[in-house]
């Protein structure tokens, strides 16, 4: 089976442009996991659920205490004080970011005339949910996991 059989075609996209809110308004409102990123009709790149939760990420205590003194029994609450003001911080922050500060580029894209087995295998060395597909440098559809399973099942509309 080709991935133009499995693809969903004419995907969803957002534009270089957009902030970080829009396009996880976009993801939450369609219900989709990730979303190519456009700059006129070029692809640019790709975000994530993973891309927008990695945002959230703070630095954890330290991993070289050895056993607690009574400076560290106080330093530990303060560690985490420190941590929360972070990510209360970076989620004031992303509403003000542009999606281009965290899309994942370049764009790892299949040929819609590769075979689904070529989409999967990719999928799998490279650690990734979906695939862009393109033809002529042009975005024509996304294959994710699921798309595969479905289509092997025999459930997915052509």
């Amino acid at each position: 089976m080709l991935v133009r059989d499995a693809m969903t075609k004419n995907p969803v996209t957002c534009n270089a442009g957009d902030s970080i809110a829009d396009v996880a308004g976009v993801m939450r409102s369609r219900k989709i996991g990730g979303i190519p990123i456009l700059e006129g009709d070029v692809l640019v790149g790709i975000v994530t659920e993973t891309d927008i939760i990695q945002l959230l990420m703070t630095k954890g205590p330290s991993d070289d205490l050895w056993l607690p003194s009574p400076l560290e029994i106080i330093e530990l609450p303060v560690r985490e004080f420190i941590n929360w003001e972070h990510t209360k911080k970076a989620l004031t922050d992303i509403r003000q970011k542009k999606i281009t500060d965290i899309m994942s580029k370049p764009v790892i894209t299949i040929s819609p005339d590769d075979d689904i087995e070529t989409a999967a295998q990719r999928m799998l060395e490279k650690k990734i949910d979906r695939l862009c597909v393109t033809e002529q440098n042009k975005l024509i559809g996304i294959i994710t996991r699921e798309d595969i399973v479905w289509s092997l099942a025999g459930e997915k509309d052509a």
